[in-house]
């Protein structure tokens, strides 16, 4: 049998905003972004805001700046997460193994399906793409290759809605006319530095020698190349039932060196994750925060509580004290995570003095049933944004 392209990146279209469009249709086709009207940033802009250059995550102030016209959307506390699970489970659907990498990307193996023609394959993804939008009106950009690499790069090449095939042993000749931009790691100062050296396409890489690849690119000019000829063999990592750990991670468009505004996006992804955390009964100790910088160099930092908790009141102060210890390095962040670890079940922790968190932890109840909906009806403390006024 030949080898066929069972690899596929799932890359949701500004994920945040198409979950609130799917709440209220009449936003499709407007500039609108989610994000803060007062000391806020934006988390996703709509493609049509994006043309007037808001992008993520840009201050609010700005955007409103350079797109008069932007209608704002607060956060929807819980609405991200729980999309983003039936999106998944949608997925799970077809093929067992789903690599949920991020709230809104991730990749599947359909090796297990048992397909025999890439036609087979690429309808199969082709009616996944469909009844994604069809049932939770949820646009994603899908690339099909034989390897996570080249379908990661696939899937972003056509946003939005985006479909691309990459055919087995065509990978190079399918990178070689793309910009080295393209390539996982390179961010805009490096593109530009290779570009200075005459690496404008990922072709460049291949027509040059081995001595002056080790030149430009130090020991690890072997997995530069490699890279360039689309060769990967990672697997798809699937993600077990029990969760040893909780995380959400944000990738920016342009890396960002505000402290505030790195603290705003930590205490957002909190108030992302302890709704999840409560409905999975589960309680836990331990705060990670990692920062990752341009150059892909990253830290983390982080704190164990006494005891294990379902409330973000007890994490929301360890945000700003972790994020400091992390990013010692004062230079721009590309990428910031929070990882809640040290898991436990909520039926079996034991509390001296709890009779303040469990009326606590009655008021989140009663907030995550009331978010549950869709709409937001309580704004957490983590996010503290602004309604915005209806579109004209």
């Amino acid at each position: 049998m030949p080898r066929l392209p069972v690899i596929v990146h799932l890359d949701a279209d500004a994920f945040f905003v198409s979950c609130e469009q799917a709440l209220r249709p009449e936003l499709r086709g407007t500039k609108c972004a989610v994000g803060g009207r007062e000391r806020g940033i934006i988390s996703s802009a709509s493609y049509e805001a994006r043309a007037c250059g808001v992008y993520t995550p840009m201050p609010t102030a700005r955007a409103l700046k350079v797109c008069p016209d932007l209608y704002l959307i607060p956060h929807t506390p819980g609405l991200y997460g729980k999309m983003s699970r039936q999106m998944f489970d949608l997925c799970e659907q077809l093929t067992p193994i789903v690599q949920r990498n991020s709230i809104d990307e991730g990749y599947l193996d359909l090796g297990p399906c048992g397909f025999e023609s890439a036609a087979e394959v690429e309808l199969a993804v082709r009616k996944l793409q469909k009844r994604l939008w069809d049932e939770l009106r949820i646009p994603v950009s899908m690339g099909v290759a034989a390897n996570r690499l080249v379908a990661q790069i696939a899937s972003k090449l056509r946003k939005p809605g985006g479909f691309v095939v990459v055919a087995p042993g065509a990978e190079a000749a399918f990178l070689a006319p793309l910009s080295v931009g393209k390539l996982p790691g390179v961010g805009t100062k490096t593109e530009a530095s290779l570009a200075a050296r005459g690496l404008k396409y990922v072709g460049d890489v291949l027509q040059r020698g081995e001595s002056e690849l080790a030149a430009i690119f130090g020991r690890d000019w072997r997995s530069f190349v490699a890279m360039a000829r689309g060769e990967d063999d990672r697997p798809v990592e699937t993600e077990h039932e029990d969760a040893k750990s909780y995380s959400q991670q944000e990738t920016f468009a342009a890396d960002i060196g505000d402290f505030a505004t790195i603290e705003r996006v930590a205490k957002r992804m909190i108030d992302e994750l302890l709704p999840k955390i409560r409905q999975d009964r589960k309680r836990v100790s331990t705060m990670t925060v990692k920062v990752r910088y341009p150059d892909f160099q990253q830290a983390s930092h982080a704190q164990t509580l006494a005891a294990a908790t379902d409330l973000e009141a007890a994490f929301y102060p360890l945000a700003a004290p972790l994020l400091k210890a992390a990013w010692t390095q004062r230079r721009p962040l590309r990428l910031v995570s929070v990882r809640f670890s040290g898991v436990t079940d909520a039926a079996v922790q034991l509390e001296m003095f709890a009779e303040g968190d469990e009326k606590r932890r009655r008021l989140a109840a009663v907030l995550d049933k009331l978010n549950a909906g869709g709409r937001e009806a309580v704004v957490r403390p983590g996010h503290q944004l602004a309604k915005p006024k209806p579109p004209a």
